[in-house]
């Protein structure tokens, strides 16, 4: 007769066997997830990137330099703009003369509603420069002399400058103006300096004396 309790044992602990591996399987996993989510929930604040400026709403201090780059060069070009006298001088010419002394003329607009007086003239071509009216002296004899007090260009009106009247002197001239020659001047202003070029023409009426007994 056999005995039936021999096989008990080994089955007996293969199925004990069995059972053990699933349970250190779920072990395991469930050990592993804690660990991830204890390492992400540690890593998290620390890795996140900073926000940059525009994410978090600060203000850039350059944006607003961006914004007008030229702001400086606009207010310096209004500023030269409201220095430029609103004085034109038209059709304005100047008498050729190989030395000494000549006189430029033309017709000066003032086209504000502003009176306008000018008070002095300068011109690289002349040693000096001055501002001259037609007087007659006691004897009937016309004369050139300096403008006391300049010329005045009414507000909205117009002065001309003309041989045996009003015109610009230039005087000890630095070398010949020869006719088609281009002379630049500049005619000082209470309202701001006006630079003109005119051109150099033969003319040879207007034989005044000067005061100085100089012609021109």
């Amino acid at each position: 007769m056999k005995t039936p309790t021999t096989t008990a044992p080994t089955t007996t602990t293969r199925t004990t066997s069995r059972a053990v591996a699933p349970g250190l399987g779920r072990a395991l996993l469930t050990a592993t997830a804690i660990g991830l989510s204890l390492g992400l929930a540690a890593c998290g604040p620390t890795g996140s990137a900073a926000p940059g400026p525009s994410e978090s709403g600060a203000a850039d201090p350059t944006a607003g330099a961006a914004a007008d780059p030229g702001g400086s060069e606009t207010g310096d070009a209004a500023a030269e703009a409201s220095d430029a006298a609103p004085l034109v001088w038209e059709d304005g010419w100047v008498k050729a003369a190989e030395e000494g002394m000549t006189g430029a003329f033309g017709t000066l607009r003032n086209p504000t509603d502003s009176d306008l007086r000018i008070t002095g003239a300068e011109s690289a071509a002349a040693g000096s420069a001055e501002l001259h009216e037609t007087a007659s002296d006691d004897g009937g004899s016309t004369m050139m002399q300096e403008k006391e007090g300049g010329f005045l260009v009414p507000a909205g009106g117009s002065l001309s400058l003309e041989p045996g009247g009003d015109h610009v002197m230039l005087m000890d001239l630095q070398e010949p103006i020869l006719s088609g020659d281009e002379v630049t001047i500049t005619l000082l202003t209470d309202g701001g300096e006006v630079e003109t070029t005119v051109v150099a023409k033969e003319f040879t009426g207007a034989q005044e004396e000067y005061v100085q007994d100089h012609g021109h």
